[in-house]
């Protein structure tokens, strides 16, 4: 028996046909449980570069990466420019080798930021269950919502996705399962302009022969644990019990035991996004004395205050993070009296912070967040903080995306 499905570009049933009866179109979906799951993930398709091609169509079938200059690295970059090897976060040098006739754009955050809202507006006129990821993906919960829009949950993404495509000029890939784990995978599966469907009841079968790491949260030095105990696929962890699992590695056995046979519990929360920005690290020696530390507060403090000003958000509240050489984390919070996302302001909370907590006492992890946070329009907070500051470290942000992350180093004054 042909699973039921429709065409994703004139939402026509197409049960039987290699192409939709209507319209011709070879793009159909087709499930068992298509017209059951609710839980979707929506993620734009390389953003950014989507956004620039877009607005400069010469650049429509070339290859493209936006980021810094010569000295600075690749923030997204097009399905071309993958071709050719190049992904984010890669040296722009590299990218430049494997590509010599590769479009650099700079990036345009602000332009970034309102197309993102744009979408973030449509998704919320499906529905108020709209949990933000960042600035082009979030996770979705359509339960309850075919009566209202008069069509099921997968035909109803499917429309949102023309809709984007017609009004904001850029595509987007959806997966679409029973929970968020699953939705999450099924959105990576047939990028770009995708449409993919995972029901929990096949999950454990397709997730079987992947490795560990197709698990969020497992990194190489997870994988590399698990791999010392002959776990090294997904099904090594199916074979498992969930109490062998929570003897091995505690907590996180049951939560490993769960997704490897695609259970997820997580509801969609709908203020999943603006809880907190943090950045952390974990030392490979632990550090006891004040100097290094404050130098690595620095970092992950420049770290935040970036993505805060990629999103168009501030926050009141910082918060220091310490796990101790025994791992036990100690977490310290300052409200501020102003919104901020400047580094200097963040980092001058959190250094008050760290200068309580050094001692005697070595780390082996330091991290800090900013939370409470607001949407802000633009670069300028001149309202709501220190104007002169602000520009200032606006100018240093603006020459780094020009010239390159290390065009302008600001560095801290030790005293004796």
């Amino acid at each position: 028996m042909t699973d039921p499905g429709f065409c994703r570009d004139c939402l026509t049933e197409a049960i039987a046909s290699p192409r939709c009866p209507a319209c011709g179109s070879p793009r159909l979906v087709r499930h068992a449980d298509i017209a059951k799951l609710a839980i979707a993930h929506i993620d734009c398709d390389a953003f950014y570069a989507t956004i620039e091609k877009r607005d400069n169509p010469e650049l429509a079938d070339k290859p493209v990466a936006v980021g810094g200059g010569k000295r600075g690295v690749v923030a997204a970059c097009c399905y071309v420019a993958r071709t050719y090897g190049i992904r984010s976060a890669m040296p722009m040098f590299e990218a430049k080798q494997r590509c010599p006739h590769l479009t650099v754009i700079k990036p345009q955050m602000s332009k970034y930021v309102e197309v993102g809202r744009a979408v973030r507006r449509l998704m919320h006129a499906l529905t108020p269950q709209v949990e933000p990821l960042s600035i082009d993906e979030a996770f979705l919960d359509l339960t309850g919502t075919e009566r209202l829009h008069g069509m099921y949950t997968a035909k109803l993404l499917a429309k949102f996705a023309l809709q984007v495509e017609r009004e904001l000029g850029i595509t987007v890939s959806i997966g679409l399962s029973g929970n968020k784990f699953l939705a999450k995978i099924a959105s990576d599966l047939d990028k770009p302009r995708g449409f993919a469907v995972l029901s929990p009841a096949e999950a454990p079968v397709f997730l079987a022969p992947k490795p560990v790491n197709f698990i969020y949260g497992v990194g190489a030095a997870s994988a590399a644990r698990l791999a010392q105990d002959g776990i090294r696929i997904v099904g090594d962890l199916q074979r498992k019990s969930e109490r062998e699992l929570l003897e091995l590695y505690g907590q996180e056995g049951v939560r490993l035991s769960r997704l490897s046979r695609g259970l997820d519990d997580r509801k969609v929360d709908p203020e999943g996004e603006t809880k907190s920005v943090s950045a952390e690290t974990t030392f490979e020696h632990d550090v006891a004395e004040f100097r290094p530390l404050e130098q690595i507060l620095w970092e992950l403090t420049e770290r935040v205050s970036a993505r805060l000003k990629r999103y168009g958000l501030a926050g009141a509240t910082v918060t220091l993070k310490l796990k101790t050489s025994d791992f036990k984390i100690r977490t310290r919070a300052r409200s501020l009296p102003q919104v901020t996302q400047l580094a200097a302001k963040i980092f001058a909370a959190g250094r008050d912070l760290l200068e309580n907590e050094v001692g005697s006492t070595k780390y082996r992890l330091l991290g800090i967040g900013v939370s409470n946070l607001t949407e802000v329009e633009g670069d300028d907070l001149a309202d709501l903080i220190d104007r002169r500051e602000a520009q200032a470290e606006h100018a240093m942000d603006r020459l780094r995306s020009k010239f390159g992350s290390e065009a302008v180093v600001k560095g801290l004054i030790f005293e004796d």
